[in-house]
């Protein structure tokens, strides 16, 4: 049986109208009974987010993404709010976003100040198995050269403030304004990573240790590797396959550590221009190789990867979902794409809320409940 995969989902709570409102709370009030401690609030008042439990099998977490999205679309109907799952808001006065209260949340303003404005984004977070924290660390030096190819196959985030920004993913443009963010350092243990967080802490970047952003971490709470890079997708189809995808990724790092592979050393620039050139074109164009520098369609380097953990896919039973999500990305588009053709049928960015509001559950009856 595979490693154990969960998932947890943002989404932004938008009203009749499309506009986004500060109504998580009442959300999330309503979701509880159904979910428990599967929903919850984020740092501002426009977000709520779902997470599955720890699965065994990708059709389990399919099944959990399922129900925690029909959960919050059911409780956001009572009062007459929607739900839609986009990496940045298309309507609304949304900066600065109203922030939650408290004394954490009181030290991130204080200490990320004009960074807060940007913060109405939402992702996607896949935890994947790891108890040994020193292998995990290892694991992520892997990872590190496949983050800008997730990015761009989960690009769902074109506009802001009621514009067209150009980008597929304006929000993976925003989220590496944090000095927390962005690819974790490379490190050769536990110890060593434990004492970057420290850096961090002592030199005033970090709230606490909850608050490092890299888009790979050891989790702060679980014996988990956490991969965080994505954008939320449209559909929980999409999480599910993204969720199989870093799996497998995690699985075949993890033999490489196993057969004492220390991992690319990557060049800090390509890397960083891949990372640009992903959130630029996401599955549109093109992107860069980060061991070369060189362009490829972002096609060719997405199927380079799936390819790259096809064993590990094959012996969890996830190949014909992933390849399925890949076939999908290429014949309609990633989500921006697809916001973009939604909102050019009348020029109406009302039209893309309306149809992100409907994929949101797609094919789950209204009134869902959760086992």
């Amino acid at each position: 049986m595979g490693l154990r995969v969960g998932v947890e989902e943002e989404f932004l709570v938008v009203d009749a109208g499309g506009e986004v409102v500060p109504e998580a709370a009442v959300v999330v009030e309503r979701a509880r009974p159904v979910l428990g401690r599967r929903v919850g609030g984020e740092i501002t008042e426009l977000q709520v987010e779902t997470r599955t439990d720890p699965c065994h099998t990708v059709g389990e977490l399919h099944a959990q993404l399922d129900g925690g999205r029909a959960a919050i679309r059911d409780a956001a109907a009572t009062d007459g709010l929607r739900l839609i799952a986009s990496g940045s808001p298309l309507l609304g006065r949304h900066v600065p976003p109203p922030i939650t209260v408290g004394p954490r949340q009181d030290r991130g303003n204080a200490m990320f100040r004009g960074l807060h404005d940007d913060l109405a984004i939402c992702a996607v977070h896949v935890h994947v198995e790891e108890p040994d924290r020193d292998r995990g660390a290892r694991i992520a030096n892997h990872l590190r050269a496949h983050l800008p190819v997730l990015l761009a196959l989960t690009a769902n985030s074109p506009y802001w403030l009621q514009r067209d920004t150009g980008f597929a993913s304006w929000r993976g443009v925003t989220w590496q304004r944090w000095p927390v963010a962005g690819p974790p350092p490379y490190v050769v243990s536990a110890a060593e990573y434990d004492a970057h967080v420290d850096l961090l802490l002592d030199a005033g970047a970090l709230v606490d240790h909850g608050t490092v952003f890299w888009d790979v971490r050891l989790s702060a709470h679980q014996p988990t590797v956490e991969v965080r890079v994505s954008d939320v997708p449209a559909t929980a189809a999409e999480s599910a396959a993204l969720a199989a995808l870093v799996r497998a990724l995690v699985v075949t790092a993890g033999e490489a550590v196993d057969r004492g592979d220390a991992g690319p050393l990557l060049s800090p620039d390509l890397l960083r221009l891949a990372y640009w050139r992903a959130a630029r074109d996401g599955m549109a164009g093109h992107g860069v190789d980060v061991l070369t520098g060189r362009l490829h369609p972002a096609a060719e380097l997405a199927g380079r990867l799936a390819e790259t953990v096809r064993p590990a896919l094959a012996d969890a039973g996830d190949s014909d979902r992933v390849d399925a999500w890949l076939a999908a990305l290429v014949r309609d588009g990633d989500g921006a794409t697809r916001q973009r053709a939604a909102a050019a049928r009348r020029g109406e960015l009302g039209d893309v809320v309306d149809e992100l509001a409907d994929q949101l559950v797609a094919g789950v009856p209204q009134e869902s409940t959760v086992a």
